[in-house]
């Protein structure tokens, strides 16, 4: 049998076959399938097809959190039809406004297993890869098409394999990699390719930082990206699924305790579905972590990437820390080191939102959200807050923003005539600091 890639096997083993080749046809049957606020949109397309119950109401995952609070009337009218559908349908996995960005809700939940196949209707889908699994973002149709039939048809990708060896230097973070990545092989560079990460330096990294690396390869234009899963995401899984059955939730099914076990299993799934040691990728790049530094992405394009000292001194009047990219705990604890015992820089506006209502909880024991308030900063609601330009932080006309988000294209953040920098939660909170765009080991610890 030819050497397969990771995605050859999962695409596989979605549909059921022993084997396929890139550029094939499959029809997958995903293992969960993903929505949020546009559920109310997919609702109506699917009511279309004349159903009155969906086919895998276990599979369907709905998290609210594009747009909340709900800013508008329009925006809660959609919020409410989405509730009543989840309890017509008897959805289990569904998440209300407050609990969190849906990638990393579905994350914290174990909801998503290594070697699985997750599909989205949202473009960062990809965010899975972390877990060892084939995420990938599809259209509403096609949400709609999956909840009226458990399948949807897939081209198999061909691979691209990205090698990160040593450890990455103090200062330089996963997001600094992607941005480099990104920066040197273009926004398009990865289209429709199954991007692998690969190395020591993969190895090495935390799993939030692991969590950063699939999630902006949307940007690149991937159709998944995939980090292995090793002992740390076993550890984390079972963890999580473990502290589920203690506290008796209700959303878990049957067979959660051999799951453990299985993660917990020295021949788990966790090895099933490696890829193969010579299997063909269309393209192989090396980084050494000891070359790398820290990167900016300018206005309006994530490749625009340049060095942080090319851009160093750029006035903002806002700082964004926070999205599915760098919401997280240790974003958090990095932006709040900055900041500590300082202060917001007269006329710059800091948003903090973390990205779940855990890591809220946990910013606020270890005192990160504290520090924040007492600089100065405006803590908001976990969820998406101003990444899609909704509400909670639109730029006015000719203002620049600086954001740990993951896109900077115009009009983003709902004002075409606005600027948005991407950077590491570091440097944005020195941002903040100090007006203009810094380097955080210049101005304090």
């Amino acid at each position: 049998m030819t050497p397969q890639t990771f995605a050859q096997k999962a695409l596989a083993r979605a549909a059921g076959l022993a084997f396929v080749e890139v550029g094939q046809v499959v029809d997958a049957r995903p293992d969960i399938v993903l929505s949020h606020d546009n559920t109310a949109a997919i609702r109506r397309i699917w009511r279309e097809f004349g159903q009155e119950r969906v086919l895998i109401p276990d599979r369907i995952a709905i998290t609210l959190d594009h747009a909340v609070p709900a800013p508008t009337t329009k925006h809660a009218q959609n919020h409410a039809e989405i509730r009543q559908f989840v309890q017509e349908q008897g959805i289990r996995h569904f998440f209300e406004v407050g609990r969190g960005i849906c990638h990393q809700v579905l994350s914290e939940e174990a909801l998503v297993l290594p070697g699985q196949l997750i599909l989205g209707a949202d473009s960062h889908t990809t965010h899975y890869g972390w877990l060892g699994a084939f995420g990938a973002g599809i259209g509403r149709s096609e949400v709609a098409t999956l909840w009226a039939t458990g399948e949807l048809w897939l081209r198999v990708p061909e691979s691209m394999k990205i090698v990160l060896e040593g450890e990455l230097p103090p200062g330089v973070t996963a997001k600094d990699f992607a941005l480099r990545v990104i920066g040197d092989l273009g926004a398009d560079g990865g289209l429709y390719q199954s991007v692998e990460f690969h190395g020591s330096g993969i190895a090495a990294m935390s799993l939030e930082s692991r969590m950063v690396l699939p999630n902006m390869m949307a940007e690149f234009g991937a159709k998944n990206a995939w980090i292995a899963a090793d002992e740390k995401t076993a550890a984390y899984l079972t963890a999580r699924l473990n502290r589920r059955l203690e506290i008796g939730d209700w959303r878990l099914g049957t067979g959660t305790h051999s799951l453990i076990s299985s993660l917990q299993s020295p021949i788990s799934n966790l090895q099933s579905l490696l890829p193969d040691p010579d299997a063909t990728y269309a393209a192989v790049h090396h980084y050494r972590a000891a070359e790398l530094e820290t990167y900016i992405a300018c206005p309006h394009s994530v490749d625009k990437v340049v060095p942080l000292s090319a851009v160093a001194g750029t006035r903002v009047q806002q700082a964004f820390l926070g999205t599915c990219t760098n919401g997280r705990l240790e974003d958090l604890a990095a932006a709040a080191a900055v900041i500590r015992g300082k202060r917001v820089a007269p006329g710059v506006r800091f948003l903090v939102i973390p990205a779940s209502s855990e890591v809220l909880k946990a910013a606020l024991a270890q005192g990160y959200i504290q520090d924040f308030v007492e600089a100065g900063a405006v803590i908001g609601v976990p969820g998406c807050g101003p990444c899609m330009g909704n509400h909670m932080g639109i730029p006015a006309p000719g203002e620049v923003t600086i954001s740990s988000a993951n896109r900077n294209f115009r009009g983003r953040m709902g004002t075409a005539d606005a600027e948005i920098y991407l950077a590491n939660p570091a440097v944005v909170a020195a941002t903040a600091v100090v007006g203009v765009i810094a380097d955080p080991r210049e101005i304090g610890e």
